[in-house]
């Protein structure tokens, strides 16, 4: 199985360009599927996501055209297949995004269970929750681990929907579901994620009626058919914040281009608590860690607007290093502590009590060998090599390959000592 290798790299240096989202160009991909017409997806980030969504797609009955880098032309002409393909939705948590575009389209979808990062319990309740108030029938087979939805003859009908816990799929699927449905939606207590405007617009675009997006209310007014559509998928605001946390734990200096601020404002104001430099220029976010004795502050993870669970770990690297005692909070997944185990390989001590974990800082790590428990886990298991004593081996890179473009290439381009090797 593929490696990565981490040596002590000294502070990194330069200039590195954010790709697109791997969280916003998922649901994208999958919004394509509500249209006969061609969705040009501009950005999109060459990632292993995206290529089992490319498979998703094309079991359904669509052709893509990826003969432009970067750029996907996705035609569902007509709908092939109604039966999501069970390799690739266990491959891929996010097989899940085509559920709502195609009950609105086909009427039917029929979905084995998502795999994907073990990271907690992400069951597909409030999806279907949403469905059934749209007016969908919704059989779960146990045994085979398969659920169905059917709408009805008449067609999916719009209603208020609330949600118990503000989930990014479910308001997305739900979203993309209620476009197509007669009369109006009101999804409460939706998600606010910028992957959410980022679809929303998408949509308008194709003809939707939505508003307010990015609010805890969405306002659906559906509509009877969408056409094709030009866009560019938003920066990606956890690699953002990868790269803002690789400067700080080698006391570096990095220039991040192609990201949005505003989308990393919690990353930023922690930094800042640290102590390191944050400045917002035309060309993008400059991190400055020289120079400086940076400090200890206390994370706690939430929905958006708050601090991402997606940059927990990261940040929990990065704190392992500077002054003085920190606190993790994590509200989100409750199994998003697995990095633990393999940080504490590296010489971190950090002890943790259901949802918290206590990292004591001033750490000097060693080289070990870990695994990428999981996506971002294994992004900082990448920081905590770049600051270790000797090799760092970090296997299951899979995991990482799945959400970060050309990864190790970047890094490099910083001066890291870092490279993939393929194990026979």
């Amino acid at each position: 199985m593929a490696k990565i290798l981490v040596n002590s790299s000294g502070p990194l240096h330069g200039e590195v360009e954010i790709s697109g989202a791997k969280n916003a160009v998922l649901p994208l991909l999958a919004a394509t599927l509500m249209t006969d017409k061609t969705c040009v997806i501009e950005g999109v980030p060459d990632l292993a996501d995206v290529t089992v969504m490319k498979k998703m797609l094309t079991n359904y009955g669509a052709v893509i055209d990826d003969s432009v880098k970067g750029e996907l032309r996705v035609t569902v002409g007509e709908i092939t297949s109604c039966e999501g393909d069970a390799e690739l939705v266990q491959e891929m948590r996010a097989s899940i995004f085509t559920m709502g575009p195609m009950l609105a389209r086909a009427g039917k979808v029929i979905m084995p269970m998502p795999g994907g990062c073990t990271i907690g319990k992400r069951p597909i309740d409030l999806h279907l929750k949403g469905f059934r108030a749209l007016g969908a029938k919704v059989v779960e087979d146990s045994v085979n681990d398969i659920v169905t939805v059917t709408a009805p003859p008449e067609g999916l009908k719009g209603d208020a929907i609330y949600l118990d816990f503000p989930s990014v799929g479910a308001t997305e699927n739900i979203l993309m579901a209620a476009t197509l449905a007669k009369g109006t939606t009101i999804i409460e207590n939706a998600a606010k994620e910028p992957e959410i405007i980022d679809l929303a617009n998408l949509l308008n675009k194709m003809g939707a009626r939505i508003k307010y997006a990015g609010t805890d209310m969405i306002r659906i007014e559906g509509v009877e058919c969408l056409s094709g559509c030009i866009h560019a998928v938003i920066p990606d605001r956890i690699e953002t914040g990868t790269f803002m946390l690789a400067a700080a734990i080698t006391r570096g200096d990095i220039l991040i281009k192609n990201a949005l601020p505003g989308h990393v404002r919690p990353i930023i104001a922690k930094l800042k608590e640290c102590n390191v430099g944050v400045e917002l220029t035309d060309e993008g976010i400059y991190i400055d860690a020289r120079d400086r004795e940076l400090i200890a502050t206390d994370i706690k993870t939430l929905p958006y607007p708050g601090f991402p669970t997606d940059i927990q770990s990261p940040f929990m690297a990065f704190l392992t290093t500077v002054k003085g005692q920190s606190a993790v909070i994590e509200t989100v997944f409750e199994n998003r502590f697995m990095h633990v185990v393999e940080l504490n390989r590296m010489g971190a001590d950090i002890s943790t009590e259901n949802r918290k974990a206590i990292v004591p800082g001033n750490k000097q790590l060693h080289g070990a060998k870990v695994r990428a428990t999981d996506l971002r886990a294994g992004a900082a298991m990448v920081l905590a090599g770049l600051v270790a004593t000797g090799t760092t081996e970090i296997s299951e890179i899979y995991h990482i390959e799945r959400g970060y473009e050309n990864f190790v290439g970047k890094f490099k381009g910083l001066g890291a000592d870092i490279m993939k090797i393929d194990n026979d």
